[in-house]
């Protein structure tokens, strides 16, 4: 009987597959019959014409967030900004730009493009390109207006703050622009050498190479810190490229998986560092190829983690082309690196009946094990080996630079101070800080702070309660007074974090993001964890793992 059954359960189970396979082209078909029908009744019926593009796109967006946010779908008009994420690389006056007080603002020219070479600066008021006024515009459209065909020459006129002859007019020269992936690179102490990878287009792997090939000229140079906070990742192929600087050719960092079809990645190169300790920084913006890169160096015991939990993305996507030059960008499997583990948080085939995704809770983890047997989880982004928590940046902070405080004294600072500052231990002094004090006072700031907030629920809870006594509501008066926002007290009670905030982007206006780097990592706690780790035994100490873990794995 057994040798009768088990062929008429396989077969069983493939006919309910091939129904289930014509049922669901059926509904297939049928939704997009009736997706059709749809659109021509609305588009013969409505009593106003329908935006058919605008639509469209709403509605294809609205279908792709069923299954996950990283399956997008570009317009012709999209196409660019999906290469410059990918590549680094447009065409334009090469400046970052923002929306302040009515205006579009230059944000931050990069490092030597048209924009810098041409004299434009942070805090420049666009108000026209070429013959089209930009006052009261949208970032997207003064974007759009810059941008355009290397070689052709674009006019600018803007409204500078600060400075006696504020009308000025630029005749800036487009060029193919390319973002830099490391803004940053030098030694942090004498044997310390320190890189900032913000993400992983084409070039990434050039610029670690060329950031490596600088500080091995530095004759103590025997230890690495990679920085990868904030980085949300890009190529994959340029973690693998980068991956190749520290580990044996031929090694195994990753593996894909998705539809049937798997994909080994290993490294293609001799490695220039294969023993050099290294110290991997990581934070909840920490993923995806960001994410390759540090995965596959913790497990194979390369490097040690510092800093916080990633974010945990561990879906790779690639695009797709549609009709009339639109691209689908489509989750096609998941990665796995070393150890076996996939890092992803979220489950998107397991929505909650709301629609939303929990993330995975730790509980329901799974146990791998690094190539020395030290324990590793999956499903919730990369622990990392050394817990070191950000700086929490304070409620007067925080407001001091949504409203655009710290930014304009920046940018009034670099006009009243031409030339040039040095970055070894630049910072404000306390005659510069008096000075920004009374320029905050004067402007007529206005903040809250979490304790108003939190006072003002109080306050409204007790009345609607009816617990508003003549006691109660001189109690919370006074908590309002002593707790509640205070600027002139504030300013003062957290003046060195405001002064290390304030010399990181004055030092962007003389030297871009790589100023302001070199700055902030003069008291980036992280960043002196990483050293004090790296230049003493707990290095080797953490690699080591402990000796229950290699007990269980039989070593």
């Amino acid at each position: 009987m057994k040798r009768i059954i088990l062929p008429l359960v396989a077969l069983t189970a493939i006919s309910l597959g091939a129904g289930a396979k014509k049922s669901h082209d059926m509904a297939l078909q049928r939704n997009l019959k009736t997706f059709n029908s749809m659109v021509k009744v609305l588009e013969e019926n409505y009593v106003d014409s329908i935006r058919i593009d605008e639509a469209f796109k709403a509605a294809s967006n609205a279908m792709l967030n069923t299954v996950d946010p990283y399956t997008e779908y570009y317009t012709a008009d999209d196409r660019d900004a999906l290469m410059k994420m990918t590549t680094g690389e447009y065409a334009g006056i090469g400046s970052y730009i923002t929306e302040y007080d009515g205006y579009v603002c230059i944000s931050q020219p990069m490092d030597g493009s048209p924009a810098a070479k041409a004299g434009l600066m942070p805090g420049d008021r666009i108000l026209k390109v070429d013959t089209v006024s930009t006052k009261g515009a949208k970032s997207e459209k003064v974007s759009k207006l810059l941008k355009g065909t290397p070689g052709t020459d674009v006019y600018i006129e803007v409204l500078r703050p600060y400075v006696a002859d504020s009308l000025k007019s630029f005749t800036v020269t487009r060029e193919k622009v390319m973002e830099r992936s490391v803004p940053y690179f030098g030694m942090v102490s004498p044997s310390t050498g320190f890189i900032r990878l913000n993400s992983y287009i084409m070039k990434s792997a050039e610029e670690i190479s060329a950031a490596l090939d600088s500080l091995k000229k530095n004759p103590g140079f025997s230890n690495l810190i990679l920085d990868l906070r904030g980085n949300g990742g890009g190529l994959v192929e340029s973690a693998i490229d980068i991956l190749g600087n520290f580990l044996p050719k031929g090694t195994q960092v990753l593996r894909t998986s998705g539809n049937g079809k798997e994909r080994v990645y290993k490294t293609t190169r001799n490695p220039e560092f294969p023993d050099m300790p290294m110290a991997v920084l990581t934070d909840g913006g920490t993923a995806s190829a960001a994410e390759i890169t540090a995965g596959a160096l913790q497990d194979l015991d390369r490097a040690v983690l510092i800093g916080n939990r990633s974010f945990g993305k561990g879906l790779v996507q690639t695009t797709f082309p549609l009709p009339h030059d639109a691209l689908l960008k489509v989750t096609v499997s998941k990665y796995y690196i070393p150890s076996g583990r996939l890092i992803q948080a979220l489950d998107y085939s397991r929505r909650n009946p709301d629609g939303s995704v929990a993330r995975t809770p730790d509980s329901l983890t799974n146990v791998y094990y690094t190539s020395r047997g030290r324990e590793v989880r999956d499903g919730g982004g990369l622990q990392p080996d050394s817990v070191v928590k950000n700086n929490i940046y304070s409620d007067i902070l925080y407001n001091l630079v949504t409203k655009n405080k710290i930014f304009d004294y920046a940018n009034k600072y670099r006009a009243t101070h031409p030339g040039s500052i040095s970055l070894d231990s630049f910072g404000i002094t306390d005659e510069e800080y008096a000075d920004f004090t009374e320029f905050v006072l004067g402007s007529g700031m206005k903040y809250d702070t979490s304790f108003d907030a939190l006072l003002k629920e109080i306050r409204k809870q007790a009345d609607e309660q009816g617990y508003m006594t003549e006691g109660n509501d001189s109690t919370i008066s006074a908590l309002e007074k002593s707790l509640g926002s205070d600027l002139a007290r504030d300013l003062q009670f957290k003046k060195d974090e405001i002064k290390d905030y304030i010399a990181e982007e004055i030092a962007t206006r003389y030297y871009g993001d790589g100023g302001r780097v070199a700055v902030e990592i003069v008291t980036d706690p992280v960043v002196k964890a990483a050293i004090g780790i790296l230049e003493s035994p707990a290095y080797e100490a953490i690699l080591k793992g402990n000796s229950k873990t290699e007990k269980a794995k039989g070593k």
